[in-house]
């Protein structure tokens, strides 16, 4: 039975609509995952299904803060389109997409990954989703295009079954247009598991690292913004950003992992670090510790 890349596909999708409008644990446990199916002709079945190429659309609401550090929050929705088509995946995930140029093959247990990535960074790019008046002063911020890549690996058959996967990437972004031309590094790691052929759950962990005009761009205070806004100067420095560690759960309303509708819970811890958790806009206005909640439905086809 070929079962493991196209249900860590459709788990990662999942975690595609959490993580897209940006992602609160947990769920009950379904019943256990039967270990195959019942038959030869439904192991024919799921063997040609899961071959195939797959997609899954999705539509996630985030409750999230108004900009990076900000401690008011907002609701705001996250778009999702990922999958596999001819064993090459893809994800566009809310404002950020990429493309794994290292094909897939069924039955693989280590999974290689390599390609482009895009980001366009919105942070404090519309004044009228920020309520702080002091942060508004400061004035907006243009829309950031980041381009880069990454590189990554991937195991299957880690720790509950044959079927979770634990993966490890590193990304490198730099913003070519708009507000800034600085870089930022980004590693991450990623656990999926399977609880039944109806429900699954997953955690992540996340760092990034910012160059200075990225520090610049989004947490200086210049004199004259100090004076239009009341917040003190300051100049932040390049560095780890942030880190942030979350979870989410998918359950299926139809179908079970592999197609149909499903829907998906999530949320993330955010800690400013360094010079960008000293600035004013996050020390005065608003908070280094940041949470995220979302929830969203997909559909796999």
């Amino acid at each position: 039975m070929i079962l493991v890349p196209s249900l860590n596909r459709a788990l990662l999708a999942s975690a595609a609509v959490m993580l897209g409008a940006t992602a609160v644990p947990a769920f009950a446990q379904d019943a256990p995952a039967p270990a195959a199916p019942a038959s030869a002709d439904s192991n024919a079945d799921l063997a040609a299904r899961l071959n195939g190429d797959s997609v899954t659309v999705g539509i996630g609401g985030a409750y999230l803060p108004d900009y990076e550090g900000s401690n008011e929050y907002r609701l705001a929705p996250g778009p999702v389109a990922i999958g596999s088509i001819k064993g090459f995946a893809f994800t566009v995930v809310g404002n950020r997409a990429s493309v794994d140029l290292i094909p897939n093959r069924p039955g693989q247990k280590i999974d290689l990954q390599f390609g482009p990535i895009g980001v366009l960074n919105f942070n404090r790019s519309a004044l009228s989703t920020i309520d702080d008046v002091r942060v508004r002063a400061l004035g907006k911020r243009s829309t950031a295009i980041e381009l880069g890549g990454y590189v990554g690996i991937g195991k299957t058959g880690i720790i509950t079954s044959p079927y979770d996967k634990l993966s490890l990437s590193l990304s490198y972004r730099q913003g070519v247009s708009g507000a800034h031309r600085s870089y930022t590094w980004q590693p991450t790691v990623t656990y999926l598991t399977p609880l039944s052929r109806k429900a699954a759950a997953g955690l992540i962990a996340t760092a990034q690292y910012s160059g200075q005009g990225f520090a610049d761009t989004y947490f200086s205070i210049s004199p004259s913004q100090s004076i239009a806004s009341g917040l003190p100067a300051f100049n932040a420095r390049k560095g780890w950003r942030n880190y942030s560690v979350g979870g989410f759960v998918t359950y299926s309303l139809t179908g079970d992992l592999l197609q149909g509708f499903k829907l998906v819970a999530g949320g993330t811890y955010s800690r400013q670090l360094g010079d960008f958790s000293y600035s004013p806009i996050v020390r005065i206005a608003g908070t280094p510790n940041q949470w995220i909640g979302a929830v969203g439905v997909a559909y796999t086809f």
